[in-house]
């Protein structure tokens, strides 16, 4: 059982990385920043494989009536939103200053729990919270590659991030969020969406939150060395700050699992 997680753990991270800098090199490099056009392939993509998966026993899909359709219609208009601004704050924002500011939906997330659900914060995960928006609140106003578009529709992204996670429920495979790019990216995606699901089906919370941290860490790390990116120590300082804040959250979820 504990090689089967760390296949699993590994190939999550794998697909993360690849899925990410193949997702950066075509928004960034190719100029190729047509989100619609990236939801219409992707969605494709994911459905020719889901079905091939779900024809092989791989994944089970339970039939659903009419009335859970028309209910998760708000969830599928939060998911059009986070394809499309994830792609347009992705293809200005570096890796790792986006990764930083996506990581506020923890915050809307927690928020939503404590307020609205009344459930308990440990001290750790309020700490985490406040760290992680500190990182991405300060990140503006430090950022040498400062882009204002990219900022707002990083916050777009978020926000529908945040919503879908924590009000809303969403179809089995279709919880995480896609960025679109090329046909490399269609399969990069749904492989990390299967992953993903494999992830959270066989692990812990708290096993899962130290392996998606670890895929964000190799993947912020290695997008410094293969994309254009100009970091001051201010920007450093504030991510490391978010990167602090989710080690933290990792720890909390750890401990209350």
């Amino acid at each position: 059982m504990c090689v089967r997680r760390s296949v699993v753990g590994l190939t999550f991270c794998t697909c993360y990385l690849a899925s990410y800098l193949t997702n950066k090199y075509v928004l960034s490099v190719l100029k190729f920043t047509y989100p619609t056009l990236f939801q219409g392939w992707q969605t494709l993509i994911g459905g020719l494989l889901l079905h091939v998966s779900w024809k092989l026993g791989w994944v089970e899909i339970n039939s659903s009536s009419r009335s859970h359709v028309l209910a998760w219609l708000p969830a599928s208009v939060l998911f059009v939103g986070i394809i499309y601004a994830g792609s347009r704050a992705l293809s200005r924002l570096a890796i790792p200053v986006f990764l930083t500011l996506q990581n506020v939906a923890e915050v809307i997330i927690c928020g939503y729990q404590k307020c609205f659900r009344k459930e308990k914060t440990s001290p750790a995960k309020i700490c985490s919270t406040l760290f992680l928006l500190a990182a991405a609140g300060c990140l503006p106003f430090n950022d040498s590659q400062f882009d204002p578009d990219g900022y707002f529709w990083a916050i777009i992204h978020l926000f529908c991030v945040g919503d879908l996670f924590s009000v809303l429920d969403f179809p089995f495979l279709y919880f995480y969020r896609f960025h679109g790019s090329c046909c490399a990216s269609g399969f990069l995606g749904f492989f990390l969406m299967f992953s993903t699901v494999k992830l959270k089906n066989l692990l812990a919370p708290g096993q899962c939150a130290a392996w998606i941290f670890f895929a964000k860490i190799i993947t912020a790390g290695l997008s410094i060395l293969l994309f254009d990116a100009i970091l001051t120590s201010a920007a450093t300082g504030c991510l490391l700050l978010g990167a602090l804040g989710e080690a933290l959250l990792v720890f909390s979820e750890r401990k209350s699992s």
